[in-house]
């Protein structure tokens, strides 16, 4: 602070003050000392270059290209505005069209651009989905800031965590990016392993972005007040922050994860299937996680055969069987006891345990319940049948004989 006293109102001073804005990530204040000289000198053309830099670090990539534009009018072959371009580019459309971009770069690079090179080949692996990342990556680790968090992500996405933790948990953390990414490792290792503390660390650094003066208004750092709920199963408060952003996601997958579990954890079982039902992701959808959720919101949403559909598609394993349990505790609780007979039949064909009889048991008689009260159909009472003769128990000829008198006296046929 003492040195901000010493600067005074010249160029020089006033642009050292713009660049120790950028460095703290004060982008908005970078921009307004760099518009207010562009105001009286137009000449400093290379201005507009660190104005689209901090437009693009604060996510307006339409705005920093728009400035951007007006440089390369007089400089068409600038480096750093050309890469600068096809990293707007990246974020506006996709790889193929950054990568596209790059190739004016590649075209003017010559072996006086050696860092040119490096940010070429580096910006490549970005563009490509990280196709080559270990081949280019790990030895720019030193050169280029950036190297080393995209490794941390292309190790994420790899779900290689433990190698992405490593990369990151000595860090020594700057920028909102750098937290955000600490965060999500730590969030996803910590699931992985089953740490508290690492779930701890992570739930700290999501509230750490979020709450920050300069990010809790943008979509990063409402995403992170969300992340930070949902690790403390604050469900109402995540929705608060998710309902703000849900505009600008309705495509995304990993949005609509999240955001469907948040509204079935908070009741919202038809809000919670429609988010469900919006994801395209195959990785997700054979999730146990996401089967287990939408079969709860099938069942509560009294669309039980949905949820049964779900369980019949699983392979036989340890998942299908949690799923089983699913359903028939589910059905039964919500008064559908057809199906909650059904679960608790397969359950009890794979492991005689007695609770699933019982469960079967009352499930079946709960059917019959609803016949006696008109709210199922009569011809329910054949499947019942079917489903108790298959069943060596004790009170099971009983009970047969008991649904078969009804039947007889009320002219059903079996």
């Amino acid at each position: 602070m003492g040195f901000h006293q010493n600067l005074e109102d010249v160029n020089e001073d006033q642009l050292s003050l713009a660049s120790i804005h950028y460095m703290r990530s004060h982008y908005q204040e970078a921009i307004d000392i760099y518009q207010h000289i562009l105001l009286q000198n137009r000449s400093y053309l290379a201005l507009n270059v660190y104005v689209a830099l901090c437009y693009y670090k604060m996510d307006y990539y339409e705005v920093s290209q728009q400035v951007l534009a007006v440089y390369l009018q007089s400089v068409p072959d600038s480096t750093i505005a050309l890469n600068l371009k096809a990293c707007n580019f990246f974020r506006l459309f996709n790889g193929k069209a950054a990568e596209a971009e790059l190739k004016n770069l590649i075209d003017i690079s010559s072996t006086s651009f050696e860092f040119a090179k490096e940010l070429i080949r580096h910006n490549l692996a970005v563009f490509r989905g990280g196709e080559g990342a270990l081949q280019v990556l790990p030895s720019l680790i030193d050169v280029l800031p950036e190297a080393r968090l995209n490794l941390v992500i292309y190790y994420l996405r790899q779900e290689e965590f433990q190698e992405s933790y490593a990369l990151i948990k000595d860090l020594e953390l700057t920028t909102p990016q750098e937290y955000i990414l600490k965060a999500v490792v730590n969030a996803v290792l910590g699931q992985e392993i089953g740490s508290r503390d690492h779930l701890k660390t992570a739930q700290q650094l999501f509230q750490l972005v979020g709450g920050s003066g300069s990010e809790c208004n943008t979509i990063p750092g409402r995403q992170c007040l969300a992340s930070s709920f949902f690790l403390l199963r604050q469900f109402k408060d995540v929705l608060l922050y998710l309902n703000s952003i849900k505009s600008y996601f309705f495509t995304d997958d990993t949005f609509n994860f999240n955001y469907a579990q948040a509204k079935a954890a908070v009741g919202n079982y038809r809000e919670a299937e429609e988010a469900f039902l919006l994801i395209q992701n195959d990785k997700v959808k054979s999730d146990y996680v996401y089967l287990s959720w939408l079969a709860r919101c099938y069942i509560m949403n009294r669309k039980a055969h949905l949820a049964w559909e779900l369980y019949l598609k699983m392979e036989t394993s340890a998942e299908s069987f949690s799923l089983l349990q699913l359903i028939a505790n589910d059905c039964y609780k919500m008064g559908q006891f057809y199906y909650a007979a059904k679960a608790f039949d397969a359950l009890e064909r794979l492991d005689p345990n007695p609770e699933y009889w019982e469960g079967k048991r009352g499930a079946c008689v709960g059917v019959f319940q609803l016949i006696l009260a008109g709210q199922e159909s009569r011809e329910m009472l054949k499947k019942v049948l079917l489903l108790l003769r298959d069943t060596e128990r004790p009170q099971v000829e009983y009970i047969i004989r008991t649904l078969k008198k009804w039947a007889k006296d009320n002219r059903v046929s079996l």
